[in-house]
């Protein structure tokens, strides 16, 4: 049976992981008879009221806040090795372009937060697969751009994936249902709500997402 490590940036799309996103890909996996650990950062982040969308102008803990959807079952990534998981999937959500890397706020000029980075490169470095969901992919591309121009998908925006290749990564428009899998560099992606009108849309690409990526590690899947 895959253990799976599951990188979260926070609790709620805007300061956050996308709670649809992330729910889904605990499920998916779960559905597969895999097991999964949630990770975060133990960094603080910008709160952002999600009735307005806009800053409260206090700070929360990203490992914290990230419990709550783990329901209060989640390791800081300062303790984790890549290595030591089956796989890592990161869920997207602007956590993932501002907490876990600055992508949302420095394009292509952004950086990854160093426990983020090291943990990737631990995984990749042991030849595990990795899935990236909806904009986590800026932050495969910003780890894995410049070394092995990964194929990554954020659906059709024209704006972010050109952020992407300038990164170095080779972008795949793609439908919200559908996924990217670089068999080569065992990296999946799949746009999720970069392209999705609904929970349900979501849910399927998520689905494929992790069916691939569990095929990737070469453990049995369940049906």
């Amino acid at each position: 049976m895959a253990h799976v490590g599951v990188i979260l940036s926070g609790c709620g799309v805007f300061d956050g992981s996308e709670i649809h996103e992330a729910t889904s890909a605990l499920i998916a996996l779960d559905a597969r008879g895999a097991s999964y650990t949630c990770l975060a950062p133990d960094t603080q982040f910008q709160v952002i009221d999600h009735t307005t969308q806009k800053p409260t102008g206090e700070k929360r803990s990203v490992l914290t806040e990230a419990a709550r959807i783990a329901r209060g079952e989640i390791k800081s990534l300062a303790d984790a090795n890549g290595a030591d998981f089956d796989a890592l999937v990161l869920p997207g959500g602007f956590g993932a372009a501002k907490n876990l890397c600055s992508f949302a706020t420095e394009g292509a000029a952004c950086s990854v937060d160093p426990q983020v980075e090291r943990v990737l490169r631990e995984a990749h470095g042991a030849g595990k697969p990795i899935g990236f969901i909806c904009i986590a992919p800026a932050v495969g591309a910003r780890v894995f751009g410049s070394d092995v121009h990964p194929k990554l998908t954020i659906g059709h925006d024209a704006g972010t994936a050109a952020g992407l290749e300038a990164l170095g990564a080779q972008h795949v428009a793609m439908a919200a249902a559908g996924i990217v899998s670089d068999d080569e560099h065992r990296i999946v992606s799949t746009p999720a709500y970069m392209e999705a009108s609904g929970p349900a849309e979501v849910f399927e690409g998520i689905s494929k997402l992790v069916e691939r990526v569990l095929e990737l590690t070469g453990s049995p899947v369940s049906a």
